[in-house]
């Protein structure tokens, strides 16, 4: 039986519209994805301006990025997408974008891993900055796999951020809020320097996830500095 794709084809659509609108991408930078069942996901297409898209312009490929549905070619990201999916049969939905903040800090070697704001710590908590990786090719993916189990939010060392979530949503407005806390880390900076919450309000915050439906021990883990 042939299922109706559409509605899932618009909310794509209008998500890579507000993206490209915030700046998060330009020209055909980023990728949105949707895990359909455990055989299928929906997929952006490579060479599409996320701020320009059609609903028939969004692809179905299986878990090894065989195109299923639809005209356009996969994105060399593809594969990210896929292996994130396979490590985590909890992520519905993934987001990659280059929002300017986020990225400045990526392109700095810089994680945010400071806990400023409740919304950002109950969310995401703690945002490691994964090791280059050349864009598609698997080294993408084998830098971003030693992070996949323990973080929902990723800063990609010179390139950009990526999120995952349990709905389309889900996972772009992770990516709102990573850009937002990067916004407001920097002009904290900018002002004289940032003021983290205390362990005790950190915990207070992290009780707070189980009634968001959010797993308790995401973004917790410090990530080592390296030399």
């Amino acid at each position: 039986m042939k299922r109706n794709l559409g509605p899932l084809k618009k909310e794509i659509v209008q998500i890579g519209r507000r993206m490209y609108e915030r700046g998060y991408v330009a020209s055909n930078d980023g990728n949105i994805s949707l895990r359909l069942d455990d055989d299928s996901v929906l997929i952006t297409p490579t060479d599409v301006s996320k701020g320009f898209m059609k609903p028939e312009d969004i692809i179905v490929v299986d878990m090894k990025g065989n195109l299923l549905e639809g005209k356009k070619r996969p994105s060399s990201e593809t594969h990210m997408h896929l292996h994130i999916y396979r490590d985590r049969p909890d992520v519905k939905s993934v987001c990659h974008a280059h929002p300017p903040y986020t990225t400045g800090f990526a392109v700095a070697g810089l994680p945010l891993d400071k806990m400023v704001l409740p919304e950002f710590v109950i969310r995401l908590g703690v945002v490691p900055l994964v090791e280059y990786g050349e864009v598609g090719t698997e080294r993408l993916y084998g830098a971003i796999s030693r992070y996949i189990k323990d973080y929902d939010a990723f800063l990609l060392a010179n390139h950009g951020a990526v999120t995952v979530g349990n709905s389309l949503l889900g996972s772009y407005h992770k990516m709102e809020t990573l850009e937002h806390t990067a916004m407001i880390q920097f002009i904290a900076h900018q002002l004289g320097g940032v003021k983290t919450l205390n362990k005790s309000q950190v915990d207070q915050l992290i009780a707070q996830r189980a009634k968001w439906g959010i797993r308790p021990n995401i973004g917790l883990k410090r990530q080592k500095k390296s030399r």
